[in-house]
């Protein structure tokens, strides 16, 4: 579902330029679930951007359900995320103009995949039927996170991406939010890249990488 090979990023500086990826290389399988943990600098988050299509390596290969992404202009990359993958970030990236229902099929109706039953489902499961007509001032966190998790979740994609989806929340919060993520994830039959902090969710998915200044830590 996912292949990267060697892939290296550098970003300009005043003092020239940064090596933020070294060569990292991961394989990722239909389904499955990994969690790319580090300390903050060691290149996590992009990494996730250059899967997401977002930016564009310096040298190395993505693969993304079959397509290359070197092989890809904007538009391209922009009708992959569109139609294959589904982001989730620490802010959540709701519209402030759309409500709860509105916000959940944004990117499947923009996919020309929007299914009823499974949004249906998708509210249920996670908690929000009675919050379909709120607006997402008038969430909690926790609320807001969950319809971004439907909302990533409704077009079917291939590829779950997620960015420290819990990084806003409290404990007690994230872990029940990473629960129903990781349930509706296996349900879709997506696969998930995650970026955490945390040890204790990263145990929770089938397997861990840990990058270290832009590599590959053994």
């Amino acid at each position: 579902m996912l292949h990267v090979d060697q892939v290296c990023k550098s970003y300009p500086t005043a003092e020239g330029l940064v090596a933020v990826l070294s060569g990292v290389s991961l394989d990722l399988g239909p389904g499955e679930s990994l969690a790319l943990t580090g300390e903050s600098g060691s290149g996590k988050s992009t990494l996730l951007h250059l899967v997401a299509g977002l930016d564009a390596v310096d040298s190395g290969t993505i693969t993304v359900a079959g397509t290359a992404l070197g092989g890809l202009d904007d538009a391209g990359r922009a009708a992959l995320r569109r139609d294959r993958i589904g982001l989730v970030f620490q802010q959540f990236n709701l519209i402030p103009s759309l409500n709860v229902a509105a916000n959940l099929s944004f990117q499947a109706r923009l996919a020309g995949r929007h299914d009823r039953i499974w949004a249906a489902h998708l509210t249920e499961a996670l908690g929000l039927t009675a919050l379909v007509h709120r607006y997402p001032e008038q969430l909690s966190g926790g609320q807001q996170q969950r319809v971004a998790i439907g909302r990533a979740l409704a077009a079917r994609p291939a590829l779950i991406l997620a960015d420290e989806p819990t990084g806003n929340l409290d404990e007690a919060t994230g872990d029940a939010v990473i629960g129903l993520m990781l349930g509706l994830v296996a349900e879709a039959g997506a696969s998930l890249l995650m970026v955490t902090h945390s040890e204790r969710l990263a145990a929770r998915l089938d397997r861990r990488l840990h990058l270290r200044a832009g590599k590959v830590a053994p």
